[in-house]
């Protein structure tokens, strides 16, 4: 039974071919290059949250009742909540886009300055974005939404474990 069995695990051993170490085409090197620009990430990261904003803006905007429910013709619920879709879409468009696009281009702007790819990082690139965001709401509001930010970067990414 153990000779059958260590005969089975030659075979198998037997069966799994070694891939020699393939290097990266020309095409493969100049993406790579292309996406490690701190621009080029930072719009493409804006964009894909502007989409994210819009998709959520519709369904929140969606859900949205109107006060004087009881009172509205079906049409004129229709047309509130239509504008209300297109109101928050817009708006929640236009936060995640300069979300998006403050963060990743903050984060790839301190990797490259540091040479180091930690959570210190995340944790600035948190705290600009809140500060950011909140800035229009005074200096105590972009101190709380840069502690907030950073706080909630630093554990998104412990939660992912994205750095070990």
């Amino acid at each position: 039974m153990s000779e059958q069995g260590a005969n089975s695990s030659n075979e198998v051993k037997k069966k799994t071919p070694v891939e020699p170490i393939r290097l990266p085409k020309i095409e493969e090197v100049r993406g790579q290059d292309i996406w490690n620009n701190c621009a080029v990430r930072g719009v493409v990261s804006g964009v894909m949250g502007g989409g994210l904003g819009l998709f959520m803006g519709m369904f929140l905007g969606a859900l949205d009742n109107p006060i004087m429910q009881g009172e509205m013709t079906g049409r004129q619920q229709f047309i509130y909540t239509a504008k209300q879709m297109g109101s928050r879409s817009w708006s929640s468009c236009k936060t995640f886009a300069a979300m998006g696009l403050i963060y990743s281009a903050t984060e790839c702007v301190v990797e490259k300055a540091r040479a180091k790819h930690d959570t210190f990082n995340t944790a600035v690139a948190g705290c600009v974005t809140g500060g950011a965001l909140s800035a229009m709401g005074g200096p105590q509001a972009a101190c709380i939404g840069c502690a907030g930010f950073a706080a909630f970067s630093v554990a998104i990414e412990k939660f992912l474990e994205r750095y070990e």
